[in-house]
């Protein structure tokens, strides 16, 4: 059965969504994110995904006092992505209470140092970020493209230790229209070593029932909790089934 990871996504320290990647179009939400995670993990989910916004803009972390908070508050895993630009920034995410770091920009535009952190650190602590425009992974907070393919990094990888993938289809992310279900279950496929997290357009229960049959095993949902379009009972009775 799929594995239900709620999203928080971060803008100055608040939680905010963003529709297709796009920082002009934000919309905040009240609450602070150390009580919504808490709220989350009360719900009995095993992982929060945890993106730095800013960060991901900045090219370094600009949330970290927000995750410490975060890590103090929960008991569950944290996994953190945006602005894990150097080996010092990965450093300060698993130093703030991060147990799973992820990299987007790193690997498509400097492999060779993703691999190197992969070696040192495990394909179980360090996932790889791909966000995609098609089949071309976005980097830099999504405001660029790279020269290269989701298709690519991944045989790239997958021979380097690689066990963990977030995949974004970034046309359908905060649009709350449905998963690119045949993007994953083709990558899952292609690659079936590798465990992949589906990311970007889930609007329902509907959504996440059809991808578990569909044998995928992550997912990630964000705004689709915001707008109440699952609720956090939905999440406990999907944990409890588990």
């Amino acid at each position: 059965m799929i594995e239900i990871i709620p999203a928080i996504d971060l803008i100055d320290g608040r939680c905010v969504r963003l529709s297709q990647g796009d920082y002009g179009q934000k919309k905040i939400y009240d609450g602070d994110p150390a009580d919504i995670a808490s709220a989350y993990a009360d719900c009995g989910v095993h992982r929060i995904h945890l993106v730095d916004l800013d960060g991901a803009k900045a090219g370094s972390p600009q949330n970290l006092k927000t995750l410490e908070r975060i890590a103090t508050k929960v008991g569950c895993d944290i996994e953190w992505g945006g602005g894990i630009s150097s080996e010092e920034a990965l450093h300060s995410v698993l130093d703030a209470g991060a147990g799973h770091a992820i990299i987007g920009s790193v690997a498509a535009l400097n492999p060779a140092l993703f691999k190197e952190w992969l070696r040192s650190y495990g394909g179980g602590k360090v996932i790889l970020g791909a966000d995609v425009r098609g089949r071309k992974v976005a980097v830099k907070g999504w405001l660029e493209d790279s020269p290269v393919t989701i298709d690519e990094l991944l045989e790239d990888f997958g021979a380097c230790g690689l066990e963990e993938t977030i995949c974004t289809d970034i046309s359908r992310d905060g649009m709350l229209q449905g998963p690119n279900q045949a993007l994953y279950s083709g990558l899952q496929e292609q690659f079936p070593a590798l465990s992949f997290t589906v990311s970007g357009g889930i609007s329902s229960m509907a959504d996440i029932v059809s991808l578990s049959e569909a044998g995928l095993r992550k997912v990630i949902v964000g705004k689709a909790i915001y707008e109440k379009r699952i609720t956090l009972k939905d999440i406990e009775l999907w944990s409890l089934k588990g």
